[in-house]
């Protein structure tokens, strides 16, 4: 069976859920702030602190991480494609994976691995409503193996419209401890819209059901909520 499970809060184990449109449409995500914030701060006293020793040095690396965490944040417009029966990309990223999922006929599990330098926003592979979404926490794994999809801290998202059902999941990887959703069960989803985040490298997989034809194989490279990965046989 395809092995899916809300979202890790740090310090308490719990769904971090924001409303939906919640600093997920600036160019720079909210998210990056209380990164970027410290390290600016920092930059700015060590320029300031002549008596250190390599106070310049330090602030322009301290100035590089800020500009780094900046850039791991953005958040790009994209193009969906228009077609009532195709499935984008929840993320951008590399294909790791396109198997059978074992024990299901007909369905598919297909695995996107992102890298610290990929976008790490989420985005809705179908129109329609989110009818369920399951949290289960777990281990930190490095993500481009096939062992996190079933070990690590995941969330998992079922949406459904009147011609498929699709589920994917955010999975937290060795850097990622933070997957945060944006969503709500019963909250209604376009195709290509912002749903959630994983920060700091991680990985998605989808379950494309048995009427849905695959359209990539491993070792594509997709970007989420542009590229088409599925069509719903009609």
């Amino acid at each position: 069976m395809f092995p899916f499970s809300l979202v890790h809060n740090d310090s308490l184990k719990l769904p971090t859920i924001r409303k939906p449109n919640e600093g997920n449409n600036s160019t720079v995500l909210r998210d990056a702030y209380p990164f970027i914030i410290p390290l600016v701060i920092l930059s700015t006293l060590f320029l300031i602190l002549d008596q250190v020793p390599g106070n310049y040095v330090i602030s322009g690396i301290l100035i590089l991480l800020a500009l780094f965490v900046a850039y791991f944040f953005r958040n790009p417009e994209r193009v969906i494609p228009q077609g009532e029966n195709l499935i984008v990309s929840p993320a951008d990223g590399l294909v790791v994976v396109v198997r059978p999922v074992e024990g299901v006929s007909g369905e598919t599990i297909v695995s996107i691995f992102l890298s610290v330098f990929d976008v790490h926003v989420n985005r809705s592979p179908i129109g329609g409503r989110i009818v369920k979404t399951d949290y289960r926490p777990g281990k930190f794994l490095v993500a481009n193996i096939e062992r996190a999809s079933l070990e690590n801290e995941q969330n998992i998202v079922t949406t459904e419209n009147e011609r498929v059902s699709v589920v994917y999941k955010q999975i937290a990887g060795l850097i990622a401890r933070r997957i945060v959703f944006w969503k709500r069960e019963g909250e209604a989803v376009e195709r290509g819209e912002r749903v959630g985040l994983i920060k700091f490298g991680s990985r998605v997989d989808i379950l494309l059901p048995s009427n849905v034809t695959v359209l990539v194989k491993k070792g594509d490279r997709v970007k989420g909520g542009e590229s088409v990965i599925g069509e719903v046989n009609v």
